[in-house]
């Protein structure tokens, strides 16, 4: 699609040094060449520590994104804690620009919304940042609230979306309406790169699905260990309940 902003990534493998450092240590990192981006969505899904996290935040500062999240006018630095696999990728972009862009860190986006008050309150910095995320302070909504402000609101479209598990707040219900947001901001030419633990936030049919285990694989939506072991807890709760509390011998 001519749309899109980002094809793929690739790994500067020769200007590795060694791979038994962090991040270059990772499964992950180790068995990536590059990843072919899909021009609506693309899902990088793993357990925790795999390093799907390092690998998305290596794109967002690739693409010009503030580590902590934010738009790429977003110049704060709480702390220095990201690592240096940005300088070892290189984007494949598309023709066209986006014309708006955000990257969403769950960890982090207190101190965005910090940022944001912080800001709003200094003189002579034109409207509040604030009225851009729905007139109120992220800080005076709950978290789920706050989350769903930034997609309804800030996320305005033809932009390029990177999330790290935007379900961090969301209720099933809310990650639902997330998924009728991110299909209206598809439809405007939208492009969405995002990590996840949900299957229901990774759901939309028309996109890529990349899992990280032992290295990096592009999987079915059916065929992922977050969509297979929900399925088998759902429809098997009390046996495996009973498993599960099982005294230790």
């Amino acid at each position: 699609m001519t749309n899109q902003f980002v094809k793929s990534i690739e790994l500067k493998r020769d200007l590795i040094g060694s791979f038994d450092e962090y991040p270059f240590c990772l499964p992950a990192i180790k068995s990536l060449d590059g990843l072919k981006l899909h021009p609506k969505a693309t899902y990088i899904i793993g357990e925790n520590g795999t390093g799907k996290s390092t690998i998305l935040e290596s794109i967002a500062v690739a693409c010009g994104f503030n580590p902590e999240g934010g738009s790429k006018n977003f110049l704060f630095s709480t702390t220095d804690s990201h690592c240096g696999l940005y300088n070892y990728i290189r984007l494949v972009r598309g023709i066209k620009k986006p014309r708006d862009g955000f990257f969403l860190r769950a960890e982090s986006y207190y101190n965005v919304a910090s940022y944001i008050d912080q800001i709003d309150l200094a003189p002579g910095f034109g409207p509040p940042i604030k009225d851009s995320f729905g007139g109120k302070s992220l800080h005076e909504q709950s978290h789920g609230e706050s989350f769903f402000a930034l997609f309804q609101n800030r996320l305005r479209g033809n932009g390029l979306y990177i999330l790290d598990e935007p379900e961090a707040a969301l209720s099933p219900t809310r990650q639902m309406s997330f998924i009728t947001r991110m299909h209206d901001l598809i439809e405007t030419g939208s492009q969405f790169i995002i990590a996840t633990h949900s299957p229901i936030i990774m759901a939309y049919p028309d996109s890529y699905i990349y899992e990280i285990g032992d290295g990096i694989k592009r999987v079915r939506y059916d065929d992922t260990d977050h969509y297979m072991i929900m399925k088998a807890f759902i429809n098997n709760r009390e046996k495996m309940l009973r498993e599960l509390m099982l005294p230790e011998n």
